[in-house]
């Protein structure tokens, strides 16, 4: 069998979801990355107790959308697999800077990077790649690339706010993964980030994101 994997370009559509409206006294602008199973839209009614004179909301949306649990009924996403991974990560970047360029932000407004579950690993690898400078960075529930070093955030600003989120009971990160995923965190931030344990499992908490930043 003469079989062969070839690779091409070409212009493609996608969505991403917003929530509020950027006006003169927005001081928070987010992007949020969500967690698998998750469309941008959907992801977003988490943050909509936050007052929405003062916060805008940016959620890109994972490009692999399939069928959940075998219904053919709900729709969810994913934003990598372990296929064509590194050629996948260069089309989300893309992705993630024609979404920012689109919304054409103020630069008087503090950007706000959030990562929920798997939606953790794409936020990190955008602030890396992108020497993307942020007034916070807030990760939950997820894990952070191993590829990443010290030198690829570097870029960060000394007043940046790290904050790392995770459930006591959460089901996908098991105290083996954990003392792993501390390591990274304490090597990668050098003791800057703050560790916040909640009473819960692998769940976002709305009583959580309405204390953010």
């Amino acid at each position: 069998m003469d079989l062969s994997q070839k690779e091409i370009k070409f212009i493609s559509r996608k969505t991403y979801a917003t929530l509020n409206h950027l006006r003169p006294e927005t001081t928070y602008v987010w992007v949020v990355f969500h967690g698998m199973g998750y469309l941008s839209r959907f992801f977003l009614k988490y943050f909509q107790d936050l007052d929405p004179g003062k916060h805008y909301l940016i959620a890109p949306q994972a490009p692999s959308k399939y069928y959940m649990n075998g219904q053919f009924k709900h729709v969810g996403a994913s934003w990598l697999t372990k296929e064509d991974t590194e050629m996948e990560i260069d089309n989300l970047m893309a992705y993630i800077d024609s979404v920012i360029q689109h919304e054409s932000l103020p630069e008087d407004v503090r950007l706000v990077i959030f990562g929920y579950s798997q939606g953790v690993s794409i936020a990190m690898r955008w602030v890396a790649k992108r020497k993307i400078k942020c007034d916070h960075l807030i990760l939950y529930s997820g894990g952070i690339p191993n590829e990443l070093e010290t030198e690829d955030i570097n870029h960060l600003l000394e007043e940046t706010k790290i904050k790392f989120i995770v459930g006591r009971e959460d089901e996908y990160i098991t105290p083996e993964r954990w003392e792993i995923e501390k390591k990274k965190i304490e090597n990668l931030f050098n003791g800057k980030a703050v560790i916040e344990i909640f009473d819960g499992g692998h769940v976002v908490k709305k009583e959580i994101i309405n204390r953010l930043p």
